[in-house]
């Protein structure tokens, strides 16, 4: 490890910039945002086309949890590629299916009887999330937050309010969503005193929305995520999640935790949500669900099922491959302990974001749960102006020395290694961050 990271050539270089002019003529725009090409990866270090050596963190968007090419995932990968690939579950049974589903039912939250719908990503989930809500209920309408993403396609997309973009002359997508402030410590809406937010939106929802506008017996359920994740990694008062229960509960709403981006271990517990005491009737997940595979999956109350055939399916949920790879991955993450690690490394990580902060002005804000931390960066304290060029110079700062970075949030850095991460390598990339830093500021 004494050559990680290792930046032979600025990027991009020559073979990277090849690649990157092949990409802008025939792939669509999408959301690059580093000139970095990826050849080859291997636990938390990602080699690029032109022989450079990157510390990871950002763990494809907190898809890598176990890190890269772990060795447990290519074997299972290996073993099932030589039995079977693909068989419609959908329309056809195998065991594979089964043995995930009965998995997935017994780590998420909740003592009582579920089921499990496969999906291919984070959006399908929240898409089938709401498929489900509409049919079990009856009811039409939904509550999501302000800064909330929960996907770009066109029922999860009207679900996200974290930038406008999202909804860009796509009008209209789904009907029916309402969104509601949420309750972020270091920006509270309402301009109240933080210790009070939790209450003031609460306040809101019931008096303002429920009270005045929304009929609460339309409202099928309320979308979350435990930690908004693209609208800046903010985590909500500890109170809040069991106050906005009690309210689902008094009206018959039902819950749905979206966990795509915190699940599996990322906060240091399998899912984010039970940090806060709180059980959902619907848990979304992907990304860090397959170690790499495309899949996704929604677990809800067993009650809650459609109960007729054809009312909601597709063809590659749950493909082979992918439930042998989510098997794989909650096994390495319960028995490797990695929960461990990641609660013992995130308040490392912490402390050391924390120590920047004091002695960098930019940094307005540090927070987050385990292994997913943020910072938001500012042009003054006390007006917290979004430092959005310095953001980006930081960012470009830290991969020309050999570190990945995403932003988030609209002045923000997320910190999502993989869970695997030791605490020297840890320090390295945190090395890296603070001279990126110092040079991005002059």
């Amino acid at each position: 490890m004494a050559e990680v990271p290792n930046i032979r050539i600025i990027p991009p270089g020559p073979k990277a910039r090849e690649v990157i002019e092949r990409d802008r003529k025939y792939i669509a725009t999408t959301t690059k945002c580093s000139p970095i090409v990826g050849e080859r990866a291997e636990g938390v270090v990602v080699y690029d086309v032109d022989g450079n050596a990157y510390i990871d963190f950002t763990s494809g968007i907190g898809v890598m949890n176990t890190g890269h090419a772990h060795p447990t995932i290519l074997a299972a990968l290996r073993e099932q590629m030589e039995k079977l690939i693909h068989f419609a579950g959908t329309d056809f049974y195998y065991d594979i299916q089964t043995q995930l589903a009965k998995r997935l039912t017994e780590i998420t939250p909740g003592n009582f009887e579920k089921k499990v719908f496969y999906t291919n990503s984070g959006a399908e989930s929240n898409e089938a999330a709401i498929k489900v809500a509409k049919w079990s209920t009856g009811r039409k309408r939904f509550l999501a937050f302000i800064g909330a993403f929960h996907g770009r396609t066109a029922g999860a997309g009207a679900l996200t309010a974290s930038k406008p973009v999202h909804r860009d002359r796509f009008f209209p997508l789904l009907p029916g969503i309402t969104h509601v402030p949420f309750p972020n410590p270091y920006r509270p809406p309402f301009g109240v005193d933080p210790k009070d937010v939790s209450g003031a939106v609460i306040d809101f929802i019931e008096e303002e929305v429920l009270g005045k506008y929304i009929p609460p017996d339309e409202v099928a359920a309320v979308f979350i995520e435990p930690v908004q994740g693209e609208g800046g990694y903010i985590v909500p008062p500890m109170d809040f999640y069991p106050k906005l229960k009690r309210l689902c509960e008094k009206y018959g709403i039902l819950l749905v935790d979206d966990e795509v981006q915190a699940g599996f271990g990322r906060t240091g517990r399998m899912f984010a949500i039970e940090h806060f005491g709180v059980v959902p009737d619907i848990v979304c997940m992907a990304k860090g669900m397959g170690s790499g595979m495309p899949i996704g999956a929604i677990c809800f109350r067993a009650e809650l099922d459609f109960g007729v055939q054809g009312a909601h399916s597709n063809t590659y949920g749950g493909n082979l491959l992918a439930c042998a790879s989510a098997i794989a991955t909650i096994e390495v993450i319960l028995a490797d302990g990695l929960l461990d690690n990641v609660q013992t490394l995130g308040e490392h990580m912490k402390r050391r974001l924390m120590e920047m902060q004091e002695e960098f002005e930019i940094i307005g804000d540090v927070r987050g749960l385990g292994l997913m931390q943020a910072t938001e960066f500012v042009k003054n304290r006390e007006t917290k102006e979004y430092a959005v060029k310095e953001r980006d110079r930081i960012v470009e700062e830290a991969y020309k020395r050999g570190l990945l970075l995403l932003p988030c949030g609209k002045s923000g850095i997320r910190y999502i290694p993989p869970l695997i991460i030791s605490q020297e390598m840890l320090d390295r990339g945190l090395d890296v961050l603070y001279e990126s830093i110092k040079a991005a500021i002059g």
